[in-house]
């Protein structure tokens, strides 16, 4: 007897156009993307209002949007496969947005740590948006009925509040059909790459907006730059060693076996069977390689494409109105539970 046949997940994530992207992205975010949409429904977004919470991002926002899709695609996000589009091209994100900012609670908002360390000590003088922007994030995942989400540890918590909102959603509009409209998105947890952090500091994210730009590979480094960059990352006076237990302690030297076993598809444990006793002068020379050979392909498609910014734009274009046409479906259907439509 055949078995039935697994219906597709839907998967959807997003990605803020900040420009100058790098390895970081690449790996914890991107990666992940072209593996998922071997199998899965995808839909990508260049979350370009999201952008907005970071004021020094506006200037520049549409070549950074250019730019971000440009390395998405570059990577391997295949249109014909999955669905890309910048965030701000389908309105039906705010609308959403608007309705679920009635149904989430300040006291839900107020825990969120990602705005308590955005704003810092000058919590009151930031903006709403930065406040709120959770629930626009749980607007993106649920205006598409999403039923999995690929998230990293600093966007678990996110993620439960998007189950929180939709929970509402079920029980205070939709509880008299006794079913849920909304299924509560899943999680995807990432592997070891999830966070890679900075090449001067094993204890920091690797960051766009980091001062230096040694911390970071960026996806539109050459080789000579990558090379340098890997020489003078940040490590200590230890041979690598047998076991991952003995890197407790050593935040820079875990961070690019992490790199490494990350950009080679193997296991931390394989890498350490593979270098264990040497150092790291040699280690890095190996590591520059690996990432110049996965690195420099994705590199010469994004030139080819920043110079042809027509290609990118007509699959964002594209992208936008199947993204559309999904999106008001839910949110007709939404508009009729609440009571908002008054065409039927």
């Amino acid at each position: 007897m055949l078995k039935s046949k697994q219906p597709k997940r839907r998967i959807f994530s997003g990605i803020q156009p900040t420009g100058n992207l790098h390895i970081g992205n690449y790996l914890g975010a991107i990666k992940n993307w072209i593996n998922l949409q071997e199998e899965d429904d995808c839909i990508f977004s260049i979350v370009d209002l999201h952008a907005m919470t970071v004021p020094n991002n506006l200037p520049d926002i549409k070549n950074s949007t250019l730019e971000v899709a440009a390395a998405v695609i570059a990577a391997g996000i295949d249109p014909k496969k999955s669905i890309l589009f910048n965030q701000s091209s389908v309105p039906q994100h705010t609308e959403l947005a608007w309705i679920f900012n009635c149904i989430a609670r300040i006291g839900w908002l107020n825990r969120m740590t990602q705005f308590k360390e955005k704003a810092g000590k000058k919590k009151d003088n930031a903006t709403v948006g930065l406040f709120s922007y959770p629930v626009l994030m749980a607007a993106d995942i649920l205006l598409y009925r999403a039923t999995h989400v690929p998230v990293g540890e600093d966007q678990k918590q996110h993620l439960e509040l998007t189950r929180d909102i939709a929970s509402s959603f079920n029980t205070n509009f939709y509880k008299s059909l006794n079913k849920d409209f909304f299924r509560l998105p899943e999680p995807i947890i990432l592997g070891p790459a999830k966070r890679i952090m900075s090449l001067k500091d094993g204890k920091s994210k690797m960051s766009k907006s980091d001062i230096s730009e040694g911390s970071r590979i960026n996806l539109m480094d050459d080789r000579d730059i990558i090379y340098s960059k890997i020489k003078r990352a940040k490590t200590d006076q230890y041979p690598i060693p047998d076991t991952i237990d003995e890197l407790d302690n050593r935040a820079e030297a875990l961070n690019l076996i992490n790199i490494y076993a990350s950009f080679s598809n193997k296991s931390v444990n394989e890498i350490l069977h593979q270098f264990s006793g040497k150092g790291f002068s040699e280690f890095k020379g190996s590591l520059s390689d690996l990432i110049i050979n996965n690195v420099s392909p994705i590199t010469k498609e994004m030139k080819h494409l920043m110079n042809n910014k027509d290609e990118i734009l007509k699959i964002l274009i594209n992208g936008s109105i199947k993204a559309q046409k999904i999106a008001n479906e839910v949110l007709t259907d939404i508009k009729k539970i609440i009571g908002f439509n008054f065409k039927d």
